[in-house]
């Protein structure tokens, strides 16, 4: 996208094919630190909340950091996770360059938290259940659909973005840090902006290999 086109992106700069934006969508973590409109940032969230939510509550909520001294503090919490698992990481795939290069990536992006324009919080309202486990699960499943719309819709824009969790380590910190009240719960992170490099291919395994037809290990459209 054209430097000078950036700040007038409307809604028509969303008419990118779905499968192609799905095809090409990746977590991209550099990202420059050029101002991105509010307006396209409020277009994005509204096509986040158009996914649905459990029991159609819409529960979402979305706090949206751009003054630096509160994206320094949620930045704090991302680079005291990131420094134990950039440890582990980098020594599981010492012999792996592809994974390095991805660790160098999460790397950059928690050295350059607070350069990064835009980052969106997505929260939910209301108490997460403890029990049974499977409640859990359906109380997160509000809003990953509704992060991924966002995601797809930022590509779309030709903006870079990312999910990522490691700042809410610590729910109790990281209200903190955002000012959340105890019956919301952070749930994701995505740092947005316009990318540094370009969107590439993604590779992802045949989906003849992922693939289990009745029963678990049942493949017949595996090697295709």
């Amino acid at each position: 996208m054209p430097e000078t086109s950036r700040a007038a992106v409307d809604s028509s700069s969303l008419s990118m094919p779905l499968e192609e934006a799905m095809r090409t969508q990746r977590a991209v973590r550099r990202l420059k630190p050029d101002p991105v409109d509010d307006a396209l940032v409020l277009r994005l969230i509204e096509l986040a909340t158009k996914a649905p939510s459990g029991s159609n509550q819409q529960n979402w909520e979305f706090v949206v950091l751009r003054d630096r001294a509160v994206k320094q503090r949620l930045g704090r919490l991302n680079r005291r996770a990131f420094a134990l698992y950039s440890r582990i990481a980098r020594r599981v795939a010492a012999r792996d360059a592809k994974m390095q290069r991805m660790i160098d990536a999460v790397q950059w992006q928690a050295d350059h938290f607070e350069d990064i324009p835009v980052v969106i919080v997505a929260c939910l309202r209301g108490f997460r259940p403890a029990f049974p486990p499977i409640a859990a699960t359906s109380f997160y499943g509000s809003i990953y659909p509704a992060v991924q719309n966002l995601l797809l819709a930022a590509r779309a824009a030709g903006l870079g973005a990312a999910l990522i969790t490691l700042p809410l380590w610590s729910s109790v910190l990281a209200r903190r840090a955002l000012g959340l009240p105890w019956n919301v719960a952070p749930c994701a992170v995505i740092p947005l902006g316009w990318p540094r490099g370009r969107y590439g291919p993604t590779t992802r395994r045949p989906v003849g290999d992922v693939v289990h037809v009745d029963r678990y290990g049942n493949q017949p459209f595996r090697g295709r």
